[in-house]
């Protein structure tokens, strides 16, 4: 019984505030182009968040732009999250550009740091050459491409109460605005110039989630950041198209160095790590494939001329066929920015294939001609020295190359010790005359 009184006063008197469980804030960091990694990255992000009933997760943007299809995954896992989630655009100089602006408006509360932007949300086309067909062909897909993006943005800000009008023309006339431009606007919450600055004025703010309402309380909160797994970080590097294109290429001519001088290893071990993170990036990119065969029989066509003489235009079909392919391989008819093969990359690939099939088929022509060193052509011509008189019609010896041969002059008599050149070669029987 007195055990008893005595943990109960222990418990009375005990500081009520350190009884309770500390508020826990989760912090993740998007610093690039919107791509499947950072989707998968902020959904675990918000599913973990969202498991351990954390007071809120705060998403550091900086972005300027990326796919439409991550941009939309993310926007839904934010929009059904039953805890807050905080859109913070930072440091100083960040963006939230492109998808960049769906993803601030999704969130339940967005802020920015002084010196930043947001804005220019229009969906941009890249193509080459243009008929008047085909022009108006892109000129339909862009519009409803465009129509499609302000919808989605007008529902967005409609769902969190931001400013409609301004959500529509940041896609359709590609507005941006300042941090104090976008809080005039409502288009953000407010201003914090750091974390901390951040908190304080989240401290007490209550929103709807897909759970009802929520407070978040952030005095004496623990911050948790989380960063990108090993998984995530590869994906995301390698998601890069240009680093997606050159190990492609890296791919491909690792094994044709392979199959041409079989048993060299190192090639063919580069060649299928590269064809395999090259085809894992490329999943996870709007490829063409008309663009990937084209490639692909531009090799094909490099291969053929070291085989078939053509006088080299195999090798002029697959520089075009590669250049063509190379432009191609990204889907970007209609698309955000920033999802594209740069054309410095494409014209350095494109070169430097060429040269180096050009100085492989100049190589092989030039071993085409020179004259044969081993077998019976390889003794045509070849100066040796007589071992005994030899006479037309009849059979002597010389010595050629250390070995001695069974010679028969072709036209005059041929004394010992003198030189003889070989003119034909029939069976073991050299047939030669005097120098």
């Amino acid at each position: 019984m007195k055990a008893m009184v005595v943990t109960i006063f222990l418990v009375l008197s005990f500081p009520h505030e350190l009884l309770q469980q500390k508020p826990i804030i989760d912090v993740i960091k998007i610093d690039g182009t919107i791509n499947p990694a950072a989707t998968d990255y902020i959904h675990d992000g918000i599913k973990r968040a969202n498991e351990e009933n954390a007071e809120c997760l705060i998403i550091q943007l900086n972005t300027p732009g990326g796919l439409l299809k991550s941009t939309r995954i993310i926007v839904s896992d934010i929009l059904t999250s039953n805890i807050p989630v905080v859109i913070f655009v930072y440091p100083s100089g960040a963006q939230a550009a492109s998808a960049g602006v769906f993803i601030t408006l999704a969130a339940n509360i967005s802020a920015m740091a002084p010196g930043t932007n947001i804005g220019a949300a229009h969906p941009v086309m890249i193509t080459g050459s243009e008929t008047p067909n085909r022009k108006d062909s892109l000129d339909i897909m862009m519009d409803k491409a465009t129509n499609d993006a302000a919808a989605f943005a007008r529902t967005i800000a409609e769902k969190r109460h931001r400013n409609i009008d301004w959500a529509e023309k940041a896609v359709r006339k590609s507005l941006s605005l300042t941090e104090t431009e976008a809080v005039k606007e409502k288009v953000i919450d407010f201003i914090a110039k750091d974390m901390e600055s951040l908190l304080n004025q989240l401290d007490g703010r209550t929103v709807e989630t897909a759970n009802g309402s929520k407070t978040i309380h952030t005095k004496n909160a623990d911050v948790r950041i989380t960063e990108m797994s090993v998984t995530q970080k590869i994906l995301d590097i390698i998601s890069d198209p240009n680093l997606a294109y050159i190990l492609l290429m890296l791919g491909i001519y690792g094994l044709l160095f392979e199959l041409y001088n079989p048993g060299s290893i190192l090639p063919g071990i580069v060649g299928v790590i590269s064809l395999i993170l090259a085809f894992y990036s490329l999943h996870s990119l709007p490829i063409n494939y008309a663009g990937l065969a084209l490639i692909i029989f531009a090799i094909i066509l490099f291969i053929a001329e070291i085989k078939i003489v053509s006088h080299g235009l195999l090798t002029a079909g697959g520089i075009l066929s590669l250049l063509i392919g190379s432009l191609m391989l990204i889907n970007t008819t209609v698309t955000f920015e920033f999802v594209r093969i740069s054309l410095s990359v494409i014209i350095t690939v494109t070169l430097l294939t060429a040269l180096f099939f050009i100085f492989a088929l100049g190589k092989g022509i030039a071993a085409q001609r020179r004259k044969p060193t081993t077998g019976s052509e390889g003794l045509i011509g070849e100066i040796g020295v007589a071992l005994s008189n030899i006479t037309p019609g009849s059979i002597g010896q010389i010595m050629l190359h250390g070995e001695i041969w069974k010679a028969e002059s072709i036209d005059e008599e041929i004394n010992n010790d003198e030189n003889v050149k070989v003119i034909e070669r029939s069976d073991l029987l050299l047939k030669v005359k005097r120098i």
